[in-house]
């Protein structure tokens, strides 16, 4: 089984680490990808990427409807405030174009010639173009030599042999996309870029591949993409810059950077993201909290197995689970029998839950009572000796029944599952 290794993750990537303006930041750039169907479009998106502070952008000529090399290239070039990097990616790629390869080619080498700053070139064709190339290219432009796969990840062994291949092209810069099928195959990117000694962009694409986006900051890619909309992407998976810069603080990430994230499956609505990072802005602290879609929670948890990795929020279908996977779980969340809080312990990487769902939920509704009740708060709770109905039993409800019962209320279980409602029934009386 594929994990990170501590170490290995800070001292690879410490390397790639350097102070602007007297702020520590990593030195992984934002591409926003252009995707217009006119060249005026293309324009103005450009001028909205510079406002949003991205590092450059990608030009996706395949997605024109018309287009006149010579002259629109010029435009693309003279009109564009940022670093440009040409892409124009065929059907076989995943792109849109679907005419002549020869022209095709030529058409990166006039972008080449007219003061492109990078241009991406595909591995099945990269080494006849870095051949047609060779004595003509400008000093500052850099080759992407870019793979991707649409259908899976492939193993450490594979990618490192994929990276070899790229390289032998006499590649400038090493792009990997893969798929993820599984959240812990970005384990596998992670581990590539980390140990990369040339630069590359590592990317995972789909939901589960997300933390790719984010986290390529913290071991060592040279770029990521973020879209000027949301869901106006490039491939799938692609984050706003808006997101990364003010949700994530993805300019503040680096090799010493702890993530934390909530683990649950559908995952994506959770807003808590959006309230720990905001708090880890304000503390100082150095952290980034971000969303984990998560198929298994014991092999997630292998995988992820680094101090680096230090903190876990967990909501459904993993409360449960989560019990049987810590080393120690907490003698309330043991009674409850669900965790929703898992703490790593960061001398040795042990995994330690909690129960944090019956304080917050049964303090809520606490507070409420009185208001709506006109009642006082000043004899205990206002719960006791109340009718407290629970409907659904899952690792939420267990808490909630606990935490009713330690205030005095009566608890009653409305559950589809007569087994677990009987064991709640063993904890409610």
């Amino acid at each position: 089984m594929d994990t990170l290794n501590p170490l290995l993750v800070s001292s690879s990537a410490g390397l790639n680490m350097e102070s602007r303006g007297g702020v520590w930041k990593n030195p992984t750039l934002i591409c926003v990808p252009i995707m217009a169907d006119s060249i005026a479009k293309m324009v103005v998106d450009m001028a909205k990427a510079k406002a949003s502070s991205a590092d450059l952008v990608e030009i996706r000529l395949d997605t024109l409807n018309s287009f006149n090399p010579y002259e629109d290239l010029k435009v693309l070039i003279k009109e564009c405030p940022l670093p440009t990097l040409f892409t124009y990616r065929p059907v076989w790629e995943g792109g849109q174009y679907d005419g002549d390869e020869k022209e095709r080619l030529d058409v990166l080498r006039l972008a080449m010639e007219l003061g492109a700053d990078y241009i991406d070139v595909e591995l099945k064709v990269a080494h006849d173009f870095m051949k047609s190339i060779d004595g003509k290219k400008p000093e500052k432009l850099k080759v992407i030599v870019s793979s991707h796969n649409y259908q899976s990840t492939p193993s450490v062994e594979e990618l490192g042999n994929l990276v070899a291949r790229i390289q032998s092209t006499r590649a400038d810069i090493v792009k990997i996309v893969t798929t993820a099928l599984e959240i812990t195959d970005v384990a596998r990117i992670f581990q590539i870029t980390v140990h990369s000694q040339v630069p590359i962009i590592g990317l995972v694409m789909g939901e589960r591949g997300l933390i790719s986006r984010i986290l390529c900051a913290k071991f060592g890619g040279y770029l990521t993409f973020g879209t000027l909309e949301a869901g106006v992407v490039s491939a799938p998976g692609q984050p706003t810059i808006n997101d990364l810069l003010n949700l994530y603080n993805f300019r503040q990430l680096g090799p010493d950077t702890k993530v934390y994230g909530v683990i649950g499956k559908p995952v994506g609505h959770s807003k808590s993201p959006m309230l720990y990072n905001e708090a880890f802005k304000s503390a100082g602290f150095n952290g980034v909290y971000v969303h984990l879609l998560v198929d298994d929670l014991s092999t997630f948890l292998q995988s992820y197995s680094s101090t680096d990795f230090a903190g876990f929020s967990c909501t459904i279908p993993h409360k449960e689970a989560a019990v049987k996977c810590c080393d120690e779980v907490d003698p309330i969340a043991k009674s409850i029998g669900a965790v929703n809080c898992i703490i790593r312990r960061q001398s040795d990487g042990k995994l330690f839950g909690y129960n944090t769902d019956y304080v917050g939920a049964i303090s809520a509704i606490e507070d409420g009572l009185p208001a709506r009740l006109n009642t006082s708060n000043t004899a205990g709770s206002p719960l006791a000796g109340k009718r407290f109905v629970v409907i659904g039993a899952g690792g939420a409800g267990k808490a909630l029944a606990y935490g009713a019962k330690q205030k005095g209320a009566r608890v009653v279980i409305a559950n589809r599952t007569y087994g677990i409602w009987f064991f709640l029934l063993c904890i409610a009386y």
